[in-house]
């Protein structure tokens, strides 16, 4: 298990992060999974001995339920782990009023001491925003991560499905006041959803900001399940509505690629789709989420083979998307350089 540097930080992290958002399975996240901390407790201590030190969480995943079970199962083990959880929305039981939600520092020092309660731990590692809130400013937020940094209840702090302006915003707020800046941004990212490579990963690499990976096998799509024109399998997350949007048409032609790959490889579609993800430049670690052993296990192995060059460039090709404005102009220009002779 590689371990990479978060962004500009000292900190550590496994190129592997479990997330956790099958741990526990109410007030709408049944479908996810219902992991019990009997159930956890043996994925995370079977990650810990694998190498994967990077655990990541939010306080409104099952309503608390999925911090409670993450702690309790990292009972004994806190020391090898980096915790990370986030803040921002509204707890999905309806509990709380106005203010139980966003980004101000009311919410978000209610919030962090609700879940070191709830994780039984007197710090968390990475605490991350959940979204973008849009009607606190940046400096509120910042001085509020700030505060909690210097308290020692965070060490680091870090965003998560930020706009490129959004983030460099944020950034340049830190800078200008002096305050904590985010360590990190995790973002969608997959064969299926390869926005981020026109902004944000080109953006994060020049900040120095960490990035990591949500949903890498785009809600389960990328498994190879799931037939061109059919129905989800039940039990997915696509049956049940999962609301990552993709192009049909071009995604279940990567399938056919990733499905070519992996027969020949010898591994699963899904080792294949997250093979990719943990190859690509700037990502710094890849959040995975598991209901059993057996998909830990083959997800785990992912780590331990890579692509041929071949193989990397039939999937790149595969799953591009069209180009929108201005890129399609600036590579129309970078050609034309070209063509007259100029360096690319």
């Amino acid at each position: 298990m590689r371990m990479r540097y978060l962004g500009r930080t000292g900190l550590q992290v496994s190129e592997i992060c479990l997330g956790t958002m099958t741990f526990g399975g109410r007030h709408g996240f049944q479908h996810m999974g219902r992991l019990t901390t009997v159930e956890a407790r043996r994925l995370v201590h079977r990650c810990l001995d694998e190498g994967v030190n990077f655990f990541d969480t939010a306080d409104m995943y099952s309503a608390g339920q999925s911090e409670e079970v993450l702690g309790a199962a990292l009972s004994g083990r806190r020391d090898d782990a980096i915790i990370a959880t986030k803040v921002r929305w509204q707890m999905p039981d309806g509990s709380g009023g106005p203010n139980d939600r966003g980004l101000s520092r009311h919410h978000i020092v209610r919030s962090v001491e609700a879940s070191l309660r709830r994780l039984g731990v007197d710090h968390i590692d990475l605490y991350q925003t959940h979204g973008w809130d849009g009607r606190t400013p940046w400096e509120e937020t910042l001085r509020a991560l700030d505060d909690l940094v210097r308290a020692g209840k965070v060490r680091y702090v870090g965003a998560s499905n930020l706009t490129g302006w959004q983030l460099t915003r944020a950034l340049a707020t830190s800078e200008q006041r002096g305050l904590e800046r985010f360590a990190s941004h995790q973002i969608q990212y997959s064969l299926a959803a390869r926005e981020v490579e026109l902004e944000l990963l080109p953006m994060a690499e020049a900040e120095d900001v960490g990035v990591m990976v949500w949903s890498p096998l785009a809600g389960g799509l990328l498994s190879g399940r799931q037939e061109r024109g059919a129905t989800p399998p039940p039990g997915t997350r696509r049956a049940v509505g999962w609301f990552e949007p993709v192009d049909p048409e071009r995604t279940f032609d990567t399938i056919d690629v990733l499905r070519d790959i992996a027969a020949r490889r010898g591994v699963s579609a899904a080792q294949v789709a997250l093979r990719w993800v943990l190859e690509r430049r700037g990502v710094t670690s890849v959040v995975i989420g598991v209901r059993n052993e057996a998909q830990l296990t083959d997800n785990l192995a992912a780590t331990r083979w890579s692509l041929t060059p071949e193989e990397r460039a039939a999937l790149d090709e595969v799953s591009a998307p069209p180009l929108p404005y201005p890129y399609w102009h600036q590579e129309y220009c970078d050609a034309d350089r070209v063509r007259e002779g100029e360096p690319a």
